[in-house]
Parts: C-alpha cells; sequence; structure tokens
C-alpha cells in the first residue's frame, strides 16, 4: 500500500443503504488504501447526505435539475470530481444519466452495482424493484448482485465481482431486494472498491482481472 490514500467519492440519489455499507467497511478498515473523500447527491434533502455528515464526509448537492442539459451537468459533475482529486467513483444508487464526458475523465475508475446477475435483468428500464420484479417473473432459481465497471453502454462493462443469492418461492420482490442487498450488494460493492483502491484491477479488453486473488 502507497502511502497516498485513494479518494473516493460515491455518488448518491437517494437513501444511500450502499453508501452505508462502504461507510461501515471503512470504519472496519475493509476499503484497504481506500478513503472516502465526498459524497455527491443529485438532489437536496436525501438521506445520504445525513449518513455523509454523521460520519464527517464532505458532502454537496449537485442538483440534475439545475442544469438544462445532460452535458451541462455531466461537465459540472466532472469537474467537481476532478477538482477534489478524486481516483475512484461510485455509483451508489445514482439513479441519474450522466454522458461520455464523465466516462473518458474517469476511464475504468467508475464501479457500479447492480442488483441481478448481468447479463441476466439489466440495462435500460432495469433498475430498483423492476429487476425483482422481472427475476421473479422470469422464475430463477438464483439472482444476486453484479459490480462492474461503468461504460457509456448500461450496465455492460467489465465485470469486476459476482455474488449469488437465492430465490425463494414465496418472495415477493421486496423480500428479494432486501436479501440481495444484504448478502450480496453489501459485501461484494465494498470488496471491489478494496481490489480498486489496493491496485488488484486491471482492466483487458472486456475482462477485469484481479492480481494475486484465487478464483
Amino acid at each position: 500500500m502507497s502511502g497516498q490514500a485513494t479518494r473516493i467519492a460515491v455518488l448518491v440519489s437517494g437513501g444511500g443503504t450502499n453508501l452505508q455499507a462502504l461507510i461501515d467497511a471503512q470504519s472496519r478498515g475493509e476499503l484497504g488504501n481506500g478513503r472516502i473523500t465526498l459524497v455527491i447527491a443529485s438532489k437536496p434533502g436525501v438521506y445520504a447526505l445525513e449518513r455523509a455528515a454523521n460520519h464527517g464526509i464532505e458532502a454537496r448537492v449537485l442538483a440534475r435539475k439545475d442544469y438544462d442539459s445532460i452535458a451541462a451537468y455531466s461537465k459540472a459533475l466532472a469537474d467537481a470530481m476532478e477538482e477534489a482529486g478524486i481516483d475512484l467513483v461510485v455509483l451508489a444508487g445514482f439513479l441519474t444519466i450522466i454522458d461520455e464526458q464523465v466516462y473518458e475523465r474517469f476511464p475504468n475508475r467508475i464501479l457500479n452495482v447492480h442488483p441481478a446477475l448481468i447479463p441476466s435483468f439489466c440495462g435500460k428500464g432495469y433498475y430498483g424493484l423492476r429487476v425483482h420484479e422481472a427475476a421473479l417473473e422470469k422464475g430463477v432459481r438464483v439472482s444476486g448482485a453484479t459490480v462492474h465497471i461503468v461504460t457509456p453502454e448500461c450496465d455492460a462493462g467489465p465485470i469486476v465481482l459476482q455474488k449469488a443469492v437465492e430465490v425463494r418461492q414465496d418472495d415477493t420482490p421486496e423480500i428479494l431486494q432486501k436479501r440481495i442487498m444484504e448478502e450480496a450488494e453489501w459485501r461484494i460493492l465494498p470488496e471491489a472498491v478494496r481490489l480498486f483502491c489496493d491496485g488488484k484491477i486491471s482492466v483487458e479488453g472486456h475482462k477485469v482481472l484481479i492480481k494475486g486473488e484465487k478464483s
């Protein structure tokens, strides 16, 4: 580990449960060389901002409604993160569309967690409870979560980590959502962040290689 911490920005749009999982992992020393130094919310008043404040993390609101286009918003977001010296961007329930300006300025340095086993139940329109509704409608026996590197194509970037979760016959979308968060999302998102911050991740083509990690 180098002496210089990897500076992490977490982007949020709501309650911030995945942000809390990252904060908890950091407090246990489980983010390796990483440190959450900035939280940005796409709308004011969300509980994620309170979570950041409770742990002394700088938080700011960049409200999408204050910008007249996706391009203008994306530029402001990328500028704010560059000015803060951010090394890694984590999307944690960030539901605002951004364009290639962000991806180009943080290439292979943006992580997202998706509540399904990509390539199942992913892409445009698959977010929140819709993912779990689709999984239950299909009758799958196993679902889970995926952490992937973000690219301009929705949910199509290189996969970093996945974890499977059992689907039970009496599951509702809400029950399945909660189980996947607790058993998968809140475990693999901090782990993927740790791997990045400790320099263990490299991207070759469309695949992520993890150095020194047993499969």
